[in-house]
């Protein structure tokens, strides 16, 4: 029997991100949003193994009241309950400010065996959350897992897909895992599935909920800070070569050499 907790953020599903001028943070409120497309596959890991070897799937998000829908997704899936960190307190919150929030959140819930995410969120791209929570929470962490391969004796055996390697490793639960796209190919919820996960409940945690130093939480708690987003110049068109491949090939090197570069 595993207790597994996924760790799910809800993200932008647009191009048209909106920053607030003032605090330069994300705009989530009235933004069209979705499950980070990473997520997916923890979700749908986490259903496998309760599948093989029994257990429970509890999800985990922090995020404003709109973020409820993606638990409700998760558990149209087939998770078996879900919990919202929600509150303005939690606002401005960095990689470590949102870690630390989300390890007091763990535990509050009690014993979890695996803690799975995600590689990455699609709107930060980070990847920093899972190894600071494990930090936190005084787990093992393996990230870019492609395949759990194994759970016995209270080890977790698994492959990971590196830019340039292929490695096993092994690690002692409880732990943490991000997953890598591909390990698996994410479920849909039937219609009766996410009706019926429409009226399960959600238990919302405030920040009084939690044992937390208020220094640590928030902007107060985030020791990095978006100082300025803008859009990169389009960069001007670059040196066209024409005429036959030697022609071509006798250019770029006269180019070459004219700006010294060989």
């Amino acid at each position: 029997m595993l207790n597994i907790v996924v760790l799910v953020k809800q993200v932008p599903n647009t191009t048209q991100v909106k920053i607030d001028p003032v605090t330069n943070n994300l705009v989530r409120e009235g933004v069209p949003s979705i499950v980070n497309p990473y997520d997916m596959y923890a979700i749908e890991e986490a259903l496998l193994l309760k599948e093989k070897f029994g257990g429970k799937v509890s999800i985990l998000s922090m995020g404003p009241a709109q973020a409820k829908e993606v638990i409700k997704y998760a558990m149209a899936m087939g998770a078996d309950d879900g919990i919202l960190l929600s509150d303005r307190a939690f606002a401005g919150s960095d990689t470590l400010a949102t870690s630390y929030t989300l390890s007091a959140a763990l535990s509050k819930m009690g014993k979890a065996d695996l803690v799975l995410c995600g590689k990455q969120a699609a709107d930060g791209d980070t990847a920093q959350v899972p190894a600071e929570l494990a930090e936190y929470l005084g787990m093992g962490c393996i990230t870019y897992v492609s395949k759990i391969c194994d759970i016995a004796d209270g080890k977790i055996t698994v492959e990971r897909t590196l830019d340039f390697a292929e490695a096993k490793a092994e690690v002692s639960m409880p732990a943490v895992l991000t997953l890598n796209k591909g390990i698996n190919e994410p479920r849909l919820p039937r219609l009766k599935d996410m009706v019926k996960a429409m009226y399960m409940s959600i238990q919302v945690l405030k920040s009084n909920d939690l044992t937390l130093d208020e220094k640590r939480i928030s902007l107060s708690g985030s020791p990095t800070q978006v100082m300025k987003v803008f859009s990169p110049e389009r960069k001007k068109s670059g040196y066209v070569l024409n005429g036959s491949s030697d022609e071509q090939v006798s250019a770029l090197v006269g180019e070459l050499i004219k700006r010294e570069i060989i």
